[in-house]
């Protein structure tokens, strides 16, 4: 089958960082689903693992974390799912990728595709989906009626603040969300949020400006080491600050001391990677996910497309994500197919 991937960790720009290869199709086994892979989303965790480093692989690392697909087969364990199925989910970054023409997966993180939503269109919302819900619901614990809550989303355009923004305003929040050019702005306003700031400018200040001060809950899509003082002095006390992004330096969690205000993680790889007991939250989460896009209550963010599915579009892919203006997501869709599939 088709994969492409990488045995040397490259820039995007060099020959060799991603790779067209033959490699052999994979059997599905225990709980795994063997999926026909219809199309993926390039997500910054792509790009992180691609990124230069002093490591070499023996065989072809396939990355890709976000697919949509049909299951052509199943293991003897699985209980979900049978040939045939749509599904989508975003995998585990502890097993081999995407972007192949097949993916093994463990039924406990798939879910039912969107029925209203093409393979394209499903494709972008796995990983997204998944790190919002998880850092609203599980890591910060804002309750499915949050109305009197708010919420401030550092990084509101991006694929995660997309999602985030619409997932809080189901949970009635009033939402903040940073931007600092007109057409990203423009995006978070048609997504729900109710006040858009810029995140270059001290945050406290301009909530003051709007009338709203402390907030409830925090977000941060962009630059933990940045905001880490201006989210101090923004949280309210007893309140809750969540990142996904990784700090660079040591972060002084002692400015959070006097408000008794927590820092979380979230990490949606977490479950799949340890295996934990309530894996299957995954599939769950995803499957309401499902059902609130099939209702109309939220709305796909795919803003662009390129096909087929091969080596230099997902350059063009990366490139486009480490350039860090990307607005919703990136997806490739298709393979070119041949005669040994």
């Amino acid at each position: 089958m088709k994969a492409v991937g990488l045995l040397e960790y490259l820039p995007i720009e060099h020959e060799q960082s991603l790779m067209d290869q033959e490699v052999e199709k994979p059997k599905a086994s225990g709980r795994d689903v063997l999926v026909k892979i219809e199309a993926v989303s390039v997500n910054p965790v792509d790009t992180k693992v691609r990124s230069p480093k002093d490591q070499k692989e023996e065989k072809l690392k396939i990355l890709g974390y976000d697919a949509s697909g049909t299951v052509v087969e199943v293991g003897e364990a699985c209980t979900l799912f049978q040939p045939g199925d749509h599904v989508y989910y975003a995998g585990d970054i502890t097993r081999q990728g995407s972007n192949s023409e097949y993916q093994l997966v463990d039924e406990r993180i798939v879910a039912k595709k969107p029925a209203n939503l093409s393979f394209a269109e499903a494709a972008a919302m796995p990983l997204t989906t998944i790190t919002a819900y998880e850092a609203l619901f599980d890591r910060m614990h804002m309750k499915r009626n949050a109305e009197g809550s708010t919420l401030l989303i550092i990084g509101g355009a991006g694929g995660v603040g997309s999602i985030a923004i619409q997932l809080a305003k189901l949970a009635k929040a009033t939402v903040i969300a940073t931007a600092s050019r007109p057409e990203t702005k423009e995006w978070c306003l048609s997504l729900g949020a109710d006040h858009i700031i810029d995140h270059h400018q001290p945050l406290l200040e301009q909530l003051k400006e709007k009338g709203i001060g402390e907030v409830d809950f925090i977000l941060c899509l962009n630059d933990t080491d940045g905001h880490f003082k201006g989210m101090a002095e923004a949280i309210k006390p007893q309140g809750t600050i969540c990142t996904i992004v990784e700090n660079k330096h040591n972060l002084d969690i002692q400015l959070l001391k006097n408000k008794s205000a927590a820092f979380v993680w979230e990490f949606m790889f977490t479950r799949p990677m340890y295996e934990t007991a309530d894996m299957i939250k995954q599939h769950e989460l995803l499957t309401e996910a499902s059902r609130l896009f099939e209702q109309g209550k939220i709305t796909h963010t795919l803003t662009k497309v390129l096909s087929p599915i091969n080596a230099a579009n997902l350059k063009q892919a990366h490139q486009t994500l480490e350039q860090g203006k990307m607005i919703g997501k990136f997806v490739l869709e298709g393979f070119e197919r041949g005669e040994n599939v």
